[in-house]
């Protein structure tokens, strides 16, 4: 096989895998029964730190599932919504492309916290936030027993991946655009 028809091949997969078709959209209703799952499940996983930095964040951005897939060229996407003071800010989905070594698909929940109001106002004001150019987001690792230190935590945006299923795995945001969508 030539390596064009195989690059495009590999470029045709990705899309199908990654691209959401219009009935695989969710619905604000859709969204915010899943995020409402995502949060419970993260303040179970970690009880009382999780709430605690919910609590102090102006807002929080939930992506309930964020696919990923790639051979080499790779992509993302998920739905989700800000919540801002309890209830929905709007809907944004999380757009992402890679490209090296990769092989495998996956799906991750991603919990992104504005603890400031200024980072917070600068993602609402932002057409298409770009992930590392128009805010740096740090994501946090666990400890070893799965703790937070929540006194450790100074960055005005934090981001939570987790429970990564599937093949690949990357706990990077880097290169991320999300955008805001209407539902």
């Amino acid at each position: 096989m030539k390596p064009l028809p195989v690059l495009a091949l590999i470029v045709a997969l990705v899309s199908i895998i990654v691209s959401p078709s219009p009935s695989a959209a969710g619905t604000a209703a859709e969204i915010n029964a899943a995020t409402n799952a995502t949060l419970r499940s993260f303040d179970a996983q970690y009880p009382g730190t999780g709430r605690e930095l919910a609590r102090k964040a102006a807002g929080l951005l939930v992506f309930p599932a964020v696919y990923k897939a790639g051979i080499f060229i790779g992509g993302s996407y998920g739905e989700g919504v800000l919540i801002v003071k309890g209830e929905p800010a709007g809907y944004y989905n999380i757009v992402a492309a890679s490209f090296g070594f990769q092989l495998g698909a996956q799906a991750q929940t991603v919990i992104i916290m504005f603890m400031t109001e200024e980072a917070l106002a600068s993602f609402q004001k932002a057409y298409g936030f770009k992930v590392g150019i128009d805010g740096s987001i740090v994501v946090v690792n666990l400890g070893a027993a799965g703790t937070i230190d929540t006194d450790t935590l100074t960055s005005p945006i934090l981001a939570f991946v987790l429970d990564p299923e599937g093949l690949m795995y990357s706990l990077s945001l880097e290169g991320s655009k999300i955008t805001r969508i209407t539902r």
